[in-house]
């Protein structure tokens, strides 16, 4: 079967991990299912595999099949979406709290590759409105951006978002998704093309990074961390909330607490979604139209250019690999 996937860990140049080529086909174990791959897409976590950054203290178990988002089929020919959140078999409720969650590429192989095995209530019925190029950005930065907005934000329709960032496919699916629910979306961004695209993909208004806001703002999503991490606390007006959602540039960052206090702000942390959140997700874009942003479309046997762009920090949008 072919596949993508990482060899060994490799923290300080994870492209020297990962290898293109043929591994054994996984075995369906009962009450799971084998989805053909026809289009799955990168996110950071896989370059966080390569190098062997793991939340979990069992590490991961190399060689190791990359990617945790895609859409395909079933073998009856049933179009599906993955969703990616798994865990305890025993646990109710929501998913991200089960101490025992993991993605595809952590504990089982994932989705860069002809199948992928998954459990049945992983693998979602694709709307016949939504098509699998759209459907296999969803599982992960998308369902992370729907959960920080409309479960952790407290934003209500109408009030302002400012968003760190305005180019990677967390940020592309922040802005859209803001947009839809009716927010006022700001964005920031070091380049002027990049904040330009930001607006024709439905930001309100565009910043430089760290330039002063014409106002303090309800609601941050910071996706970038360490180097926006104290212009993100200075923009929150007084009862605000910042939810960190991601750490591209580091997080290592300062936290004075006594300047949270007068102004009673929250730090809120999400990752990830339940499958209600997907569900509730994948109902909004269809309502309202949305389509994902993609950045880059690769065969999947170049999906080295696609972890490389990623690893000079030069994505747009999100990069989809095909078969």
């Amino acid at each position: 079967m072919f596949a993508v996937y990482a060899t060994h860990p490799a923290p300080d140049n994870p492209l020297a991990a990962l290898e293109i080529g043929e591994l054994p086909e996984p075995e369906v174990p009962a009450g799971w299912v084998r989805v053909k791959i026809s289009h799955a897409s990168l996110n950071r976590h896989d370059l966080f595999t390569l190098q062997g950054i793991s939340g979990h203290p069992e590490g991961i178990a190399y060689p190791i099949i990359l990617g945790s988002d895609a859409a395909g089929t079933l073998d009856d020919g049933t179009p599906v979406v993955i969703y990616p959140m798994m865990g305890s078999e025993d646990w109710r409720g929501d998913e991200t709290l089960d101490p025992e969650w993991h993605i595809p590429s952590e504990f089982i192989h994932g989705t860069f590759a002809d199948y992928a095995v998954v459990p049945r209530r992983n693998a979602m019925p694709l709307p016949d409105n939504l098509a699998p190029l759209h459907a296999s950005v969803l599982g992960t930065a998308w369902l992370t951006a729907y959960r920080a907005l409309f479960t952790k934000s407290g934003l209500r329709a109408g009030e302002t978002v400012l968003i760190q960032g305005a180019t990677g496919g967390m940020a592309t699916a922040l802005i859209q998704l803001g947009r839809a629910a009716g927010f006022e979306v700001w964005a920031t961004s070091r380049s002027a093309e990049a904040r330009a695209r930001a607006e024709a993909l439905g930001a309100h208004r565009t910043f430089p990074a760290n330039a002063p806001l014409p106002r303090k703002v309800p609601a941050v999503i910071d996706n970038v961390g360490a180097k926006t991490w104290a212009h993100s606390l200075s923009s929150l007006a007084r009862g605000g909330t910042l939810v960190t959602v991601g750490l591209t540039t580091g997080g290592d960052v300062p936290l004075d607490i006594l300047a949270l206090i007068p102004d009673q702000l929250t730090i809120a942390a999400s990752i990830m979604g339940t499958r209600k959140d997907m569900e509730d997700m994948i109902r909004l874009m269809a309502q309202t139209g949305i389509e994902p942003a993609i950045g880059t479309i690769l065969p999947m046997d170049r999906a080295e250019e696609g972890f490389r762009v990623m690893w000079e920090g030069n994505t747009h949008g999100k990069t989809v690999f095909t078969r």
